[in-house]
């Protein structure tokens, strides 16, 4: 009797071994690669592409040693110029291109965060993490293989950076040292990701904690070295995993030793993913949520009220970064004359970007035009939560409801039409009060600036138009079409010129046809048409979404 009792007792359950926890790691990458087969290579070959065009302009614009370290002067003491970009260690080409692209990290960091959280929460977050799991895939491939691919993204940039850098005739070990700072960048924020989306139950909130850190990290290297090598608060770069990547002095000096504190934090953050990952629940996070109130307001009834509850984070969020920004570049414009005002060559480019305004009116015609691309990215991200919402299926029990779907899809759309307004507003008015409060003239200068800022609205809105024409006639490529769209015009927009494109491709911008405001006479007609196809795109996505079949991919 003891033995068949002891035959039938069921055995202990055995532990996961890590090896089996990775299993189907290899095919979920293929899977990844197929996946983002546009969207990887893309950002990959942008981002490498910017300090290698820098190489020939910084040449053309300060030809000789002198010229170039008279600008060396100007921006190695800038306090502004230091807190946005970094220090400047030497003086020599390749030490001007490391600087000027020193807000590249933080891009690289953005994009690796957000390409994590995609693969990984927000497939949870859909249900297709939980269909892969039936299959012969081991808990933490999906976090591994997201992982795998982003890096390896991170290092391919790094890799094609320095071979560009080297064949502009830069020296191989500075432009290996700043190749690795990009990668290092992307891979430290990557892990970060890694562990963030580990924590919450929604992609939103695992992006937004992701952000955040990222954010943190800028704001302490820049207290770090916004007062140059004899600033009091220099120690605080070490810190900061953007101080560590500055530290490595691409060009002057390289400190190869730096890049062993970003391996041990990567290396310490994808174990904590690792362990995260294998403690919770599918579809659950390692944070239990936040209960509401037993009872919502009034004010969230109605579509307009569920999109408010869905997007206002976000907003939330964007609004503190445009601020942000604002003051930022409104703080640089009263540096932007010390600048050139040695380099004629220079002066005539500035002044023939802005206009017949004078050099700060062109560099806030070149800004408002930048706040507009990452405002249209904004417009875009609200639209597509339209996609979200009808492939995560929760359309579609509210549209068996009286709520029609015209009325569905407006409660997302005002989001990304008042959206960019609020973006923009604010932003030209930070910039402006604080080049305003410098000059001691804010009253000029606030007005001039705002209208610029808001002038670029007609082509934001026309971005968001394509997100939403995308949307009811070809649901499927939505996202990729979209964000490609982002990505084109952004290229054409800032490096057109550079790159000696034909017009008839400058114009394919819709930021190509914006009035260069302030210091330009303003010409309606360019905005009439922008907002006349805005419109048309806008009536034929409603119109294609309200007559197609719902789909979940």
């Amino acid at each position: 009797m003891s033995a068949t009792v002891q035959e039938a007792r069921p055995a202990a359950p055995s532990r996961a071994t890590p090896m089996r926890g990775l299993t189907g790691t290899g095919g979920l990458v293929r899977l990844i690669l197929r996946r983002d087969r546009f969207l990887l290579p893309s950002w990959v070959i942008v981002l490498a592409l910017i300090p290698i065009n820098f190489v020939a302009a910084t040449e053309s614009l300060y030809p000789t040693a002198a010229e170039r370290l008279k600008y060396a002067q100007t921006t190695g003491t800038n306090p502004t110029f230091l807190a946005l970009y970094g220090p400047l260690y030497d003086s020599g080409l390749g030490g001007i291109i490391a600087q000027r692209s020193g807000f590249l990290p933080v891009v690289v960091a953005l994009i690796s965060a957000l390409t994590v959280v995609r693969h990984t929460r927000t497939e949870e977050e859909a249900g297709r993490r939980e269909l892969l799991g039936a299959t012969v895939t081991g808990r933490g491939a999906g976090l591994a293989a997201a992982l795998i691919v982003t890096m390896a993204a991170d290092l391919a940039l790094g890799a094609l950076l320095t071979a560009g850098l080297v064949a502009q005739g830069l020296p191989f070990a500075g432009s290996l040292a700043f190749g690795l700072q990009l990668a290092a960048a992307g891979c430290v924020f990557a892990a970060v990701a890694g562990v963030t989306a580990q924590l919450s139950e929604g992609a939103g909130a695992a992006r937004g904690t992701a952000i955040a850190a990222l954010g943190a990290a800028f704001v302490v290297r820049m207290a770090a070295d916004v007062g140059g090598a004899g600033n009091g608060l220099s120690w605080l770069g070490w810190l900061s995993p953007l101080g560590w990547e500055n530290r490595l002095r691409a060009y002057g000096g390289e400190r190869w030793w730096t890049l062993a504190l970003v391996a041990a934090l990567t290396a310490a953050l994808v174990a904590a993913a690792g362990v995260l990952s294998a403690r919770r629940d599918v579809g659950a996070g390692v944070l239990p949520p936040k209960l509401g109130p037993a009872d919502a307001p009034r004010l969230l009834s109605g579509p307009l009220g569920l999109g408010w509850r869905l997007q206002s984070r976000a907003l939330y969020g964007w609004l503190a970064g445009f601020a942000a920004l604002g003051v930022v570049y409104g703080a640089v414009a009263g540096g932007v004359g010390d600048m050139v005002k040695d380099n004629p060559d220079l002066e005539k480019i500035f002044t023939r970007l802005g206009g017949q305004g004078g050099i700060t009116d062109a560099y806030f015609a070149s800004i408002v035009g930048m706040l507009g691309l990452i405002a249209s990215a904004y417009a875009v991200s609200a639209t597509l939560r339209l996609r979200t919402e009808e492939t995560g299926q929760r359309a579609e029990p509210l549209l068996a409801t009286p709520v029609g779907r015209l009325r569905w899809a407006a409660g997302h759309l005002v989001f990304a039409l008042l959206g960019p307004v609020a973006l923009l507003a604010v932003a030209g008015l930070a910039a402006g009060l604080a080049h305003g409060l410098d000059t001691g003239d804010p009253g000029r200068v606030v007005p001039r600036v705002l209208g610029a800022a808001l002038a670029q609205l007609p082509a934001v809105w026309l971005v968001a138009a394509i997100a939403l024409a995308l949307f009811g006639l070809a649901p499927r490529i939505t996202a990729g079409a979209s964000w490609a769209a982002v990505g084109v015009f952004a290229v054409v927009t800032l490096f057109g010129a550079g790159l000696g494109l034909d017009q008839w491709a400058l114009d394919v911008s819709p930021f190509s046809h914006v009035p260069k405001l302030p210091g330009h006479e303003f010409t309606p007609a360019p905005l009439v048409w922008l907002l006349a196809v805005a419109a048309v795109l806008s009536a034929l996505g409603l119109v294609g979404f309200r007559r197609r079949d719902l789909s979940t991919g």
